[in-house]
This record gives structure tokens, sequence and C-alpha cells, in this order.
């Protein structure tokens, strides 16, 4: 019975006991031998987390019914197009006014090359594309700390690595590292410091053909005129640009990086068409959930009616701060570690442009520019290149930025915004705009939370209840992963409890 339930992934080997486990799907095989069948489970949440479990349980024939209070599918994967509206919880309606091809990923919009999301994109049939997550040509503009004009992150990046490897270098010279590293490994690092930061064989940076050109060259007899003067060592340090180069060193920033073509919610709605429609209820907002002696049951108001929906198991992927103003009978360990989940802010507005003027005057085609300015981020878009319109994430801020810009109103957003993003790309950032669209996610009905906050990870004591079964109700989402905030976690955490139910059900 070992051997059989190894092979089948149910039961470790010592060799797959000192590896990551591989996740494998239920099959409806799984069943043969065990004389059982499949369990009906109701999913509360039809986010990426509950949409996934709905979809591997299915696999194996599970009886599975997503409930989901808003009127689609996806939680906080929302891509904008024109049409869509949004009611906020401040009461402020937008209907988007984006022309077509035009969209805002207003949650998730990348996806690094090595999570589980780019899998589950392959086996779904949707249709990937490179999202541009750095971009020397982009812009950092560091105001509160005196810049009067933004610097291309390739400019900011020669002068900062320059007198970096200037300094080390001097350092060594002087006998400074005399007592850390040998004589020979100060001869490599040298020759390592002289490439890195191109301060040459006088050991002393003057600038270079790293930073840019003010002329570009071009054909014989224009040779190019590089970018200068070059600012001191003090200038560089206090602009604070060096605090946005590890950024991209990050795990899950570095590039290459991908998206859906057509908009991140292309993910979501593969998964619902592959799970049956018929099997997802949208406008269905989940009131109770109790525990029972031989299953679960779920009450919920849907078009206005109360009703109620029994099955063997749940999965519960509603985001905890939601669950947590849920009714359950789950004890109070589990409303502990609910309450324990924090709820982080975080916005995003899509500015959409008649002309795409950041290609065309900038020359800069995806990336991130990087500002201390309320707006956080500016992100330009990596697809529709040489299209007659584009739109830019005017900002993507988070904490109290974000908060202040929720508080206002849709217009009133877009002004500030504006304003700001103009002091970076001068006047066409407001004589080229055409619509915006904004939201913020702790004003969103039914999420309340752009991502949670877990002191001490998910593995944390306090968290133990959400990662196992109270009854016959499991948890899943991403903020029960080491990847919050991204579908990654969500997947991930998916498969971990439609691991742990299917064991169940064949024991």
């Amino acid at each position: 019975m070992l051997a059989t339930m190894g092979a089948l992934g149910l039961a470790p080997t010592a060799e797959a006991a000192s590896r990551e486990p591989v996740f494998r799907a239920p099959r409806k095989s799984d069943f043969t031998l065990t004389g059982r069948g499949a369990a009906g489970v109701v999913i509360v949440g039809g986010g990426i987390a509950g949409l996934t479990a709905a979809y591997e349980l299915g696999k194996a024939g599970y009886d599975c019914t997503v409930l989901e209070a808003r009127d689609r599918t996806g939680g906080r994967n929302f891509t904008v197009r024109g049409g869509d509206s949004n009611l906020d919880l401040y009461g402020n309606r937008q209907t988007a006014r984006f022309s077509d091809g035009q969209y805002l990923n207003a949650g998730p919009a990348r996806i690094p090359q090595w999570m589980v999301t780019m899998d589950y994109c392959r086996e779904l049939g949707v249709p990937v594309e490179v999202f541009t997550n750095s971009n020397a040509n982009a812009y950092i503009y560091n105001e509160k700390a005196g810049m009067t004009a933004p610097v291309r992150f390739r400019t900011a990046k020669a002068d900062m690595y320059g007198y970096v490897s200037e300094l080390l270098a001097k350092a060594a010279g002087k006998g400074a590292l005399d007592g850390e590293i040998t004589a020979e490994d100060q001869e490599r690092l040298l020759e390592f410091l002289r490439s890195f930061g191109d301060i040459g064989s006088r050991l002393t940076y003057t600038g270079s053909e790293r930073r840019g050109y003010s002329v570009d060259p071009g054909a014989a007899g224009t040779p190019g005129v590089e970018l200068g003067p070059v600012p001191s060592a003090s200038e560089v340090f206090s602009s604070g640009v060096g605090r946005y180069f590890s950024f991209e060193f990050g795990y899950d920033q570095a590039m290459l990086m991908f998206q859906p073509v057509g908009g991140m919610d292309r993910i979501p709605a593969a998964l619902t068409r592959a799970i049956g429609g018929h099997r997802i209820r949208t406008g269905a907002a989940v009131e109770k959930i109790t525990d029972t002696a031989h299953g679960v049951t779920v009450t919920y108001r849907a078009d206005g009616r109360v009703r109620t929906i029994h099955a063997d198991y749940c999965v519960a992927a509603l985001p905890p701060n939601i669950l947590a103003k849920t009714a359950h009978n789950l004890g109070p360990a589990v409303q502990t570690a609910l309450e324990a989940c924090r709820p982080s802010s975080a916005g995003k507005i899509g500015l959409e442009y008649r002309s795409r003027w950041w290609e065309s005057d900038h020359r800069i085609y995806g990336g991130i520019t990087e500002t201390d300015l309320d707006l956080a981020h500016i992100w330009y878009p990596s697809y529709g290149h040489h299209g007659r319109r584009g739109l830019i994430v005017g900002y993507y801020n988070t904490g109290a930025s974000a908060d202040s810009y929720a508080l206002l109103t849709p217009r009133e957003r877009e002004a500030r915004a504006v304003a700001q993003g103009v002091k970076i790309h001068g006047e066409k950032y407001r004589s080229e705009l055409a619509s915006s669209f904004s939201h913020h996610w702790r004003q969103t009905p039914y999420l309340e939370a752009s991502w949670h906050s877990l002191s001490g990870g998910p593995d944390a004591p306090v968290f133990d209840p959400l990662n196992k079964p109270t009854g016959h109700v499991y948890f899943a989402g991403d903020h029960l992963s080491y990847a919050d905030a991204w579908q990654h976690g969500a997947f991930t955490s998916a498969r971990k409890t439609v691991t742990a139910l299917h064991a169940r059900v064949l024991a």
C-alpha cells in the first residue's frame, strides 16, 4: 500500500523527502484502487486561489461550486477596459473610457519567469509577452532630495557605480583592505572595479558613454556627444538615486518578466472556462460558514435572497480580512489567525494618452520611472509599441500615499497625479491626456486589501490554524505563502490545499 501511495504521489519517498515537493494534480484514476469517489466541495471566493482549487479538484471529478461575491471572477486580478465600471466603498463610481486595445492591470501586472503562474499560462493556453520591468531609459526623480530635473537610470547607474568603484579602489590602494583580502585578490578586485565603474587605469571616475548622449552617434561625421557635465560624488550620493538599483536584483523582480497578451485577467478567464461557468456563482456574498459532523453548510446571499449550499468539504479562499468578518463556527484560534493577517493599501491610476509621446520624445519603451513623489512608480506600457494611443500607469503607490489618493474623487486623483507627472515628463503629460481610471484596493468591496502582512510569515504559530483544516474547512490564498501579493502565492497555496484534501478523501 505504501509503495502504491508513493507511486500516486501520496506518500513521500526518501528521495522526495529531500527536495521540494512536486505538485501532482488529482486524477479520476486515483480512486480506482480505493473504492471511493470524489466528494462535493464548496469553494468560497473566486479569486486565483479559489479558481485554482476548483480547477485542480475538477480534474479528479470533484463536484465543485465556487461562490464569488463580485460580478466577476479573478479577485484582485482585475483588468480595466473601456466600459468597465467600479464603485468603491467611498461611493465613487467610475466607468472606464479607454479606447479599444488599451487596458489597466489594476492588480497583478507582471510574472517572473520562475513562478508557477507561467506553468498555468502554458497549460491553459494563455499567450504571454515580455513585460519590461527594468529600462535604462526610464527616469529617476527625487524632488525631496533636491533634484531639479529627472535623470535616466543609465546615467544614475554610471555615476553611482563609477564613484563607488573609485572610492573602493582608493581604499585598496591605501592599504585599507590589507587585513581583509590578499594582495592577489586586491588586484582581482581592482580589475573588476576598472570595468564595473569604468574608472580606467587611473582608477578615477570622469564619466563615459555609459551615461548616455546629448547627441546620439550617427553617420560619419556624427560621433555623438556624450552627456555632461558629470556631477560630483557628493551630488550623486545626496540625490538618493542609488536606493532604486537593488530593486531589479530581487528574486521576484529580476528580468525576464512576462504578462498575458491582452491583459492579466486572461488567466482567471481561462480558469473560469476550464472549470465551467455553471459551477461558478457570481453575485453570491457568503454570510456564514458552518462546519458540521458530516460536512459544511455555507449560507450566502444572491439576488436579494438568502440561500444555502451543503458540501462534504469547503475551501475558504476569501481574503482573510473579509473571512474574519464572516460568521463561522471554526473557533477562536481561526478567528485570531484571520485577524492577525494585516491588510495593506495600494492604488493605481491608468492614464490613456492620444499619442505615445514617451516613445517618440523620450525613447522609453516599457519600464518604470521611480520617484520620491507620492506617485512612487510610473509604468510605461510593454505592449502596443508604435501604436496610435497608449496607457501609462500614472502611479502605483502603497501605504499612506495610496490612502491619501483614495480619499480624493477620481477627478481629483487624476489632477494630482498629472500635476506631479508633469514635473518629470513635461507638459505633454497633461496636454495629451485622453482619459483616466483609478483603483484603490482597500476601498474595493469584498476585498478591502491589496495584499496582507503576516508577522513572522505564514508558518508563524499564530497562523497554524489556517495551514490545516478545521473540521471539513480548508484555507487557501496568497497570504498563506511566501509569495504574498503574487498570483504564484495563490496558485501554490491552492495546490497545497488540494493535495491535502484529496489525500483525506482517498484515505
